[in-house]
C-alpha cells in the first residue's frame, strides 16, 4: 500500500511528521480527504481537526490515527507529500476543554463589548476558533 508523508507545523515548532494512508483536514471550501498520489493543491484551512491515520513502516494501515487541532493557515499537497502551515496547531491530547470553554466566553463578552468593527471581527475570529477547538475536541474525545 502506498503511504504519503505528512509535516504539521506551527509557527512555534512541528508538531507531526511520518508517514499515513489517509490525511483529513478542514479546507476552506468543505473538508478534504488527502490520499497518496493526490493531485497537487494548495489552499487554505479553516480552524478544525487534522486527523492522520498513520501507515506501518512496510506501508499498511497501522490502525493509529494521529489528531492536531489547527486554527487555521495553509495546506499544500504534493503526491508524495502533504504540508500543513499551521497558524497554531495542538496535538488532540494537549487540548484543555476547560480551557477552551473559558476562551469563548471571553470571546463572546469581548463580542458584546466591542468599540470597533475591527475589535467586533477580532472577537468574532477568536470565538469561532474556540468554538471549532470545542467540538474537534468533544469529537476526538468520543473515540
Amino acid at each position: 500500500m502506498a503511504t504519503i508523508h505528512v509535516d504539521v507545523v506551527s509557527t512555534e515548532n512541528s508538531i507531526f511528521s511520518g508517514e499515513a494512508t489517509f490525511v483529513a483536514l478542514p479546507g476552506e471550501n468543505g473538508e478534504l480527504g488527502i490520499l497518496p498520489r493526490h493531485t497537487p493543491l494548495i489552499t487554505r484551512i479553516k480552524p478544525g481537526a487534522v486527523r492522520i491515520l498513520r501507515a506501518n513502516p512496510d506501508g499498511t494501515a497501522s490502525g493509529e490515527e494521529e489528531f492536531v487541532f489547527v486554527a487555521g493557515g495553509i495546506l499544500e499537497v504534493q503526491p508524495g507529500t502533504v504540508t500543513v502551515l499551521a497558524d497554531t496547531a495542538i496535538r488532540g491530547h494537549d487540548l484543555d476543554e476547560a480551557k477552551a470553554i473559558e476562551a469563548r466566553k471571553l470571546a463572546e463578552e469581548a463580542m458584546r463589548n466591542a468599540s470597533s468593527d475591527i475589535d467586533l471581527a477580532k472577537a468574532q475570529s477568536e470565538f469561532a476558533t474556540m468554538a471549532a477547538q470545542i467540538a474537534a475536541l468533544r469529537k476526538f474525545r468520543k473515540k
